[in-house]
């Protein structure tokens, strides 16, 4: 009995006994950053005086009266949005001519002062409403620059900015998101602004801590280098942040590929319109983007280590244009159709130099996010596969790091077994925490993904598909 009870002590301690995860690798995310990489996808609304003047910056001299949509209805963009996939909404609150989109205390160039409900209405209040009703998350464009405000280009104006910033982040419920332009040009005094965004970073962090905060230089998010809706294949989620600041000139390069060992985490957000302008103008109703040239920034954003936030204008009459809404909807539906069915759940992973039992190779497969196959601390480099009992057609993978841990990934070569050798189909640099690629359909009774790294590399994810032939 007493070698029996020995023994079952032995057993138990044995069972207790982990191996501990890779060592974190770099800068690392925080919570709300890893909040946002779990989305993908979501709208940019510019709305304001310039959808009824024409103009993409308005002066801030324009008569306030100008704005009078006639059928204003926020769950119209909401449930539009809903159905073609998005995840949130990011609205001009303030435009840089000022006018804000509710009734700000702190100025005279507002929706109060519009002919707009006599003055009695919210945009914001509205749209925060329908947001919350279709399951929308719900953020806001707040330009520090005010072309009309009198204060504007002196110490008192960046404490006029941080009240109205406290009033959109106090009375419109969870903000998922705050977007800082980094324009600065004269005022009404002919004074142009110092901006004091550290202060303008603490309102945010007071009255929405789980807000991500996007500029040039975050603090949380990046902007991308560029207005096409293209990051580059790679795209490092580190950046030298300290040497960068919002509206910064001559960085787009470094912003569009991020850096390579930065010293913190600030990946990038793609923002594109889907029409020429970013606010509406009539006389491009017929120019908006082909569901082609939006399937083909779709990969080269989301499926490039960002996140797309595409510009959708309300037109005059306050409502998403009917040829704005069609094209989503033809988005959506190549979407579902390229990524309605997972192959590799019908697959077995294996891989080279696995950790141990925690960090199996089926982990990076069972739809988990948490759950992430590593290797070991020794192992140079990495090969992960995919082998299926019967040959299928297969043209596209979804690779995710486990970012939590850091970006590690360099490079990558994937690989099909076709016939009775091994055929390259594709390769990259960065995958970090999500990276789609193509390529021609083959029929293929394997997949392998061979991988160079800065560390032991960590997939948290691996999907496959046979999507439609359209690049």
């Amino acid at each position: 009995m007493r070698n029996f009870l020995l023994l079952s002590v032995l057993l138990l301690l044995s069972a207790c006994e982990t191996t501990p995860p890779p060592e974190p690798f770099g800068a690392l995310p925080t919570t709300r950053q890893v909040d946002w990489h779990k989305l993908s996808y979501y709208a940019f609304i510019h709305f304001g005086p310039n959808t009824f003047t024409g103009v993409e910056w308005g002066h801030g001299d324009e008569n306030p009266e100008v704005f009078n949509p006639s059928e204003l209805d926020a769950r119209q963009w909401a449930q539009t949005f809903k159905e073609a996939g998005m995840e949130g909404v990011v609205i001009t609150a303030k435009h840089h001519d000022g006018f804000a989109l509710w009734p700000s205390e702190y100025s005279t160039h507002t929706v109060r002062e519009s002919e707009w409900k006599d003055g009695q209405g919210d945009v914001l209040r509205e749209l925060a409403e329908a947001c919350e009703e279709f399951g929308l998350k719900f953020g806001v464009y707040v330009s520090p620059w005010d072309r009309n405000h009198p204060q504007y280009g002196s110490d008192e104006y960046n404490g006029v900015f941080k009240s109205m910033l406290e009033e959109v982040l106090t009375g419109y419920g969870d903000v998922f998101e705050v977007w800082f332009d980094g324009a600065n040009g004269e005022g009404p005094n002919g004074k142009k602004q110092v901006y004091d965004f550290p202060g303008f970073i603490d309102v945010v962090r007071t009255h929405q801590p789980g807000a991500v905060i996007f500029s040039d230089a975050g603090p949380d998010i990046r902007w991308v280098g560029n207005e096409r809706g293209y990051a580059d294949t790679t795209n490092w989620s580190t950046l030298n942040r300290d040497a960068f600041y919002p509206g910064i000139p001559g960085k787009n390069d470094e912003l569009q590929h991020g850096q390579m060992g930065g010293t913190h985490w600030l990946p990038a957000e793609i923002d594109v319109s889907i029409r020429p302008g970013w606010f509406y103008h009539k006389d491009q109703d017929d120019q908006v983007k082909t569901v082609d040239h939006l399937i083909d920034i779709w990969y080269h954003s989301v499926g490039m280590n960002g996140n797309l936030l595409l510009n959708i204008p309300i037109d005059a009459r306050g409502l998403v244009h009917e040829n704005d809404a069609a094209r989503l909807m033809e988005l959506k539906a190549y979407l579902d159709d390229a990524f309605g069915y997972n192959l590799a759940q019908d697959g077995i992973g294996v891989g080279t130099h696995t950790r141990d039992w925690e960090y199996r190779e089926d982990l990076a497969i069972d739809d988990d996010p948490e759950t992430y196959w590593a290797q070991t601390d020794e192992a140079e480099n990495a090969m992960y596969g995919i082998e299926f009992k019967d040959p299928r057609e297969v043209n596209t993978i979804l690779l995710q790091e486990y970012i939590p841990l850091g970006q590690r990934v360099t490079s990558f070569v994937i690989k099909a077994f076709v016939g009775e050798e091994w055929v390259q189909v594709a390769e990259g640099t960065t995958i970090g925490n999500r990276r789609i690629v193509r390529w021609p359909t083959v029929n293929t009774a394997a997949i392998s993904i061979e991988m160079e790294s800065l560390a032991p590399v960590t997939l948290s994810n691996v999907e496959m598909y046979r999507a439609p032939d359209t690049y």
